[in-house]
């Protein structure tokens, strides 16, 4: 069995909850809304050989913002991951970033280059570089509206169809954060923390992080990978990344599965990851 060290990081107006598990190389897991639970599988594995770092974002999880009410911008959670790596040492590290987590890496890659090594970006939902970025900044703000009076299942319902990711019926908010969002599900009705974490995620995070804009300039010289699923075909995420990969003059990398394909094909990930990393 994996042994998993759980320490705390203060930052300002928040508390960070991370887990380190292995030895080696450091790789850290960074997600967005995802927290450290759904990388567990993926932690695992690769702790064999590295020194695997997972976290709670602030506002969601283990991890508490000091106001519930304030944003979540990509500049404040790429300066929490840069205090993280800072606080565990082993700089320049391997960043594999999911999602709203790809983003906030590349966010580290240009602010702070000396502490990161490599960047798997794993699709980035870069919104911004789409030729139709106005359309989907409407959806965005029709996702919120829709939270604010209708409720989470019902956002997360629009959420999933305007990303094009695969699934459950709406009206299970539970489910369908964790089969499309890569967010853990529960039994039956949220529970009070995932509640939280899916109003921090709509009023807070989410806009943000579909907001933010990388310069292609300042990321050309750094060793990025953009990942693609291979499942992903058609869906949001597919898009932005291919946008980012064709900025930054590079093939993005297909993955198994789709946008939280450690979960789907475990051990095929796995493989990749290796294999994509020793080429890097």
């Amino acid at each position: 069995m994996t042994v998993v060290t759980t320490d705390l990081l203060d930052r300002p107006d928040a508390r960070i909850t991370f887990d380190v598990r292995g030895t080696g190389p450091l790789l850290v897991l960074v997600g967005s809304p995802m927290g450290a639970e759904g990388f567990g599988p993926l932690a695992d594995a690769m702790a064999a050989d590295h020194t695997v770092v997972t976290f709670d974002p602030r506002g969601t999880g283990r991890s508490p913002a000091a106001d519930p009410d304030a944003d979540s911008t990509v500049a404040v959670r790429a300066a929490d991951l840069a205090a993280l790596l800072e606080r565990v040492g082993g700089a320049p590290a391997t960043l594999f970033g999911s999602s709203g987590g790809a983003v906030v890496s590349l966010a580290l890659a240009q602010a702070r280059p000396e502490l990161v090594g490599v960047v798997v970006a794993h699709e980035p939902p870069l919104e911004e570089l789409l030729p139709d970025a106005a359309e989907h900044r409407a959806a965005t703000e029709q996702i919120i509206g829709t939270y604010r009076e209708q409720g989470a299942a019902a956002a997360w319902a629009l959420f999933l169809a305007s990303a094009g990711l695969p699934g459950a019926a709406p009206g299970d908010a539970a489910q369908n954060a964790a089969d499309g969002a890569g967010l853990p599900a529960t039994d039956g009705a949220a529970t009070a923390q995932q509640a939280a974490d899916e109003r921090h995620f709509f009023l807070h995070e989410m806009r943000e992080t579909v907001r933010w804009r990388p310069d292609p300039q300042r990321l050309r010289g750094r060793r990025v990978v953009v990942g693609i699923g291979s499942a992903s075909a058609g869906q949001i995420c597919d898009r932005t990344s291919r946008a980012l990969a064709a900025e930054l003059d590079r093939d993005p990398e297909p993955f198994p599965g789709g946008h939280v394909g450690w979960l789907e094909d475990p051990a095929s990930f796995v493989a990749r990851l290796r294999e994509v990393l020793a080429r890097t």
